[in-house]
């Protein structure tokens, strides 16, 4: 009779406590991952028109050894141009895009990390039509305080690129051996403000690629943030004709998820 009274005392306990532990379990792996989606679009009428959207998707796997991101943006534009014979036909003028696969290991703490990078970029309008990065390398947190943090990494790598010649030309192919640098920058101005800076420069004898994105995100509520920031792009080597340097300042809502 004892025997049988602990039984059923130990399987009502377990009972109890299995929504417990379930809920436990889904928050444990809730908290795997964080991501973020931000979206932006604006459309103008009358004696200009133009559409233009924006949107980008980052996600983040935090494992116990492995921390995995994945990112993923789109660019898209359409102008009214004005044709030599004095009318005007809606064009794109922009179409970008490009994603990002980083796996870094952690060593001795969640900081330090040995990481394996790709990342491929397709621009119909720059002065790089196909851009794809391999790299690997050693990363670190360099400063941090209750607010700020600095992480950095570098290592070598490989590009591979098509480059966009003036017509009728076409493009021309274009690899070699790199070495990547980067770094990220995040600083909780206020409980409602986030400040962040992430630069990278992938430097080969060819081309250097250098990518900074400057941002500030204000919370609407828990969730919601407005996001407003200046990305610019620069290659060292183009073709005639073609611009180094482009830029894109943003306004964008995001939904942390």
């Amino acid at each position: 009779m004892t025997f049988r009274m602990a039984a059923l005392v130990a399987g009502i306990a377990a009972t109890s406590a299995a929504p417990a532990l379930l809920a436990q379990d889904v928050e444990q792996e809730n908290r795997k991952w964080k991501a973020t989606a931000e979206v932006g679009a604006i459309s103008t009428s009358g004696n200009t028109e133009t559409t233009t959207f924006q949107g980008k998707l980052d996600a983040t796997q935090d494992l116990n050894r492995w921390r995995n991101q994945y990112v993923l943006s789109i660019l898209y534009t359409e102008d009214d141009i004005e044709q030599s014979d004095g009318t005007t036909s809606t064009e794109t003028t922009a179409e970008k895009f490009s994603g990002s696969v980083k796996s870094a290991y952690k060593i001795n703490n969640d900081n330090a990390n040995f990481f394996v990078f790709a990342s491929h970029t397709n621009d119909e309008f720059g002065a790089y039509q196909k851009y794809t990065t391999l790299a690997l390398g050693y990363g670190n947190r360099l400063f941090e305080t209750s607010t700020m943090t600095l992480d950095a990494e570098i290592g070598p790598g490989y590009y591979w690129a098509e480059q966009d010649l003036p017509e009728p030309q076409g493009t021309t192919d274009e690899e070699g051996a790199l070495l990547r640098a980067a770094a990220q920058y995040e600083w909780q101005v206020s409980e409602t403000a986030d400040f962040k800076q992430v630069v990278s420069v992938e430097a080969a004898d060819d081309n250097t690629r250098t990518i900074s994105d400057t941002s500030l995100s204000l919370r609407i509520n828990g969730a919601l943030q407005m996001k407003i920031g200046y990305t610019l792009q620069n290659d060292s080597d183009v073709a005639p004709g073609k611009e180094k340097t482009d830029t894109t300042t943003y306004a964008n809502l995001v939904y942390k998820f």
